[in-house]
């Protein structure tokens, strides 16, 4: 019956001081088994997306709760972007979560009793300068070890080298997170959907250095050519969450 408790009954706000988000390319068949029933990949041509985003978060708490009671932690996530049909007919575009690192305990512990976001706990260092922002995650397993150099002082016009995309107005269909989250519950054979709600979204286009990602490097990722696609910097962002939707599949 703890499988209930995941399914995000209760809406929640939070503030984005800073957020980070890489996009990589990764062919469509590497990622296809890592979606459970009820989902598609999201592609561009043959291509689907991994995101990995890394977020400043503020102030976390039930919505019904003044900001001074929330929770602050960091937050690294990996998410495949794909799509969901409801029973309805609607096309939904979002995103599905392999794995969630932080480096606050209690977040791991009511993260994973709570959500399906697959928490694990790390360390990280953030360097923040009006130039560049820098975080360096390093994680228990060594699965998720991550190092990258964000250029914030100006605006990328175009995307990285190598980019399937030939230009940011492409790259931007594919900038994390988007505003649905999903994940199967396999006790009930349905889908689970939180809507996220942003406020003040105008991500700017970065150029970034990534020295570490070992995520990259262990399977089914490993040997699969991954390429950094996009990267996206924001900060100050007010947003909150619905609760969740809980929809049956056939």
């Amino acid at each position: 019956m703890f499988y209930r408790l995941k399914r995000h009954a209760i809406p929640v706000k939070a503030h984005f001081r800073a957020s980070l988000v890489l996009a990589y390319a990764v062919p469509a068949p590497v990622l296809l088994p890592l979606l459970p029933p009820g989902l598609t990949l999201d592609t561009y041509g043959d291509l689907g997306f991994l995101a990995i985003a890394l977020v400043e978060t503020q102030n976390l708490r039930p919505s019904f709760l003044p900001a001074q009671l929330g929770t602050s932690f960091f937050l690294s996530g990996y998410r495949i972007f794909t799509r969901y049909q409801t029973a309805a007919g609607r096309s939904l575009r979002g995103l599905r979560i392999l794995r969630s690192d932080t480096n606050r305990l209690s977040m791991q512990i009511f993260g994973n009793l709570l959500t399906h976001y697959h928490y694990e706990r790390s360390q990280v260092r953030v360097h923040a300068t009006p130039q560049k922002y820098e975080v360096q995650v390093t994680t228990h397993d060594g699965r998720a070890d991550l190092h990258v150099e964000a250029d914030i002082s100006t605006q990328s016009t175009a995307p990285p080298a190598g980019s399937p995309f030939a230009n940011l107005t492409e790259a931007r269909k594919f900038a994390g997170p988007l505003p649905f989250t999903f994940d199967y519950e396999s006790q009930t054979h349905s889908i689970i959907r939180v809507e996220g709600v942003r406020q003040q979204w105008t991500p700017r286009p970065v150029s970034v250095t990534v020295h570490q990602n070992t995520f990259l490097e262990h399977p089914p990722l490993r040997g699969a050519g991954a390429i950094l696609a996009n990267a996206f910097y924001l900060e100050d962002v007010p947003y909150a969450w619905r609760p969740g939707i809980r929809e049956r599949l056939p």
